[in-house]
């Protein structure tokens, strides 16, 4: 017996491409036997997790019983650190976690969902999963036009998602810009500001900290990850802060245990070990010079970004310049899926590794 089991799925997921992460380091060393690879594909933290992470999980023996499936001490500190209450903390399998469970809590197909051209991928994705229509707001500059996505707002909206800074494009919203936003919109609508790359933008003096306003606004949700600064994307974890209302909807959605043990260990120590987040900004600040002073000397548009990572424009199809590199065993993201077939997106590596990849490029661009 046989059936077309295509048919037998929702619209939404029959309909969806599944999302395409990077090529990892084991797969190109399948492909091409190398010894030695540079990744700086995935916007990960290059130091690696810090000395007392690795500590931390090492001793963590007793893997033979459920973690705390609240994971109330997290949740502590993390509340702590935002001065907020524990009922506003939502833990998830990595941030992307969360993005689905507030798309499946407050969004039906009646629904509509807005986000910029140029956003993050998975957004898309969780609007299309639940049969919603999408409402794609061209960007400007490469980022997001907020006056846009606010007169696009209409009776059937019920979230909106806003990266901040954007990946893959690395552009930000200011404080005012964001503010004006929050103070505008109908309740009717969820806001969803995606700081992943929270920690990378922080020294900019117009970038909004939006777990600040969670207070003065119901509607919004502010979500962070242990993935990026923190140095953890292997664990997946991270968390969003809300109206607690909104927490104890997501609570009702989110999967049992679905932040392992060594995860909501690992995460706890991360969040004390200041020093590390410290030298994780200074290291990507100064490869960030790096790559930019590079790549004005090459002449090679890039757009500014607050990330640990930049998009570079090379004016054609940059799929050949992927894969030239790829034959010398570095690794970077093609980025054609958000509409960028021009660009690839460059995560900051160790000063050795972005150097590599700078020779590499020259050889490239010289031909």
């Amino acid at each position: 017996m046989s059936c077309d089991l295509f048919s037998l799925a929702t619209p939404g997921v029959a309909g969806l491409k599944p999302y395409r992460p990077g090529k990892s380091i084991e797969e190109l060393q399948r492909e091409l036997n190398f010894a030695e690879v540079i990744k700086l594909a995935s916007n990960e933290n290059p130091l690696g997790p810090s000395k007392n992470v690795l500590e931390a999980i090492s001793t963590t023996k007793d893997l033979s019983r459920y973690p705390d499936g609240d994971g109330f001490n997290l949740k502590k500190k993390l509340a702590e650190k935002h001065n907020v209450p524990v009922s506003n903390i939502t833990l998830g399998n990595g941030s992307n976690d969360i993005l689905e469970m507030v798309t499946r809590a407050f969004v039906t197909s009646k629904h509509e969902v807005i986000y910029s051209k140029h956003s993050f991928a998975v957004y898309p994705l969780v609007t299309q999963a639940v049969g919603a229509k999408h409402a794609v707001i061209p960007a400007d500059g490469w980022g997001h036009d907020l006056d846009a996505m606010l007169a696009s707002v209409n009776d059937s909206t019920r979230l909106m998602f806003i990266a901040n800074p954007n990946n893959p494009t690395g552009t930000w919203v200011d404080k005012q810009n964001l503010r004006n936003l929050l103070e505008r919109i109908s309740e009717h609508v969820i806001v969803l500001v995606d700081e992943a790359y929270f920690e990378y933008a922080r020294s900019e003096k117009q970038y909004p900290d939006c777990s600040l306003w969670v207070n003065d606004f119901n509607n919004l949700i502010v979500t962070r990850t242990f993935s990026k600064a923190y140095g953890l994307a292997a664990l997946r974890i991270g968390y969003s802060i809300s109206h607690s209302d909104t927490a104890n909807l997501l609570n009702r959605v989110r999967q049992p245990f679905n932040n392992n043990g060594l995860a909501l260990v690992a995460a706890e120590i991360a969040l004390q070990d200041t020093q590390y987040i410290k030298n994780s900004v200074e290291l990507n600040q100064a490869g960030m010079r790096q790559l930019t002073q590079a790549f004005d000397r090459m002449g090679l548009e890039y757009i500014p970004s607050k990330g640990n990572f930049i998009c570079v424009n090379f004016e054609k199809p940059a799929t050949q310049i992927y894969a030239t590199l790829l034959e010398v065993g570095i690794i970077v993201r093609p980025v054609s899926d958000y509409g960028m077939p021009n660009h690839l997106r460059i995560s900051i590596g160790l000063e050795h590794e972005n150097i590599k990849f700078i020779k590499e490029l020259e050889k490239i661009m010289a031909k």
